[in-house]
């Protein structure tokens, strides 16, 4: 793991939570087949306009071209696709050297946020 202490509200913090939890779940269940070794990253950052930028990257087998959240019809990237809009955030996806996917997104500031 790599990750940036950052503020997140709870509006924010639970659907990045979900979208984390899933990307991990599916990395682990799909990227290494047949009991292959193999890293799992989780990055986080905040950005110096705000945005917060989470991803994770495996060093799998890769996904297969066009399988991404928004363009197939698996409940788990269905569920990444429906908490990102909720975000009002953006999902990336990368094939290099096994898969990265990095949801991008600016969450609410508030009055009393440092």
């Amino acid at each position: 793991m790599d990750l940036e202490k950052t503020f997140l509200d709870i509006n924010a913090a639970v659907p990045c939570g979900l979208i984390l939890n899933e990307l991990v779940l599916n990395a682990l269940k799909h990227a290494f087949p047949n009991n292959r070794e193999g890293k799992i990253l989780v990055e986080l950052r905040e950005n110096e306009n705000g945005s917060i930028r989470l991803t994770v990257r495996d060093n799998g087998i890769g996904l297969p071209e066009g399988c991404e959240p928004g363009k197939v019809e698996s409940l788990g990237f269905q569920i990444i696709s429906l908490l990102s809009a909720q975000l009002e955030g953006r999902i990336d996806v990368r094939r290099e050297d096994g898969t990265a996917i990095t949801l991008r997104f600016k969450p609410p500031r508030y009055a009393d946020q440092v």
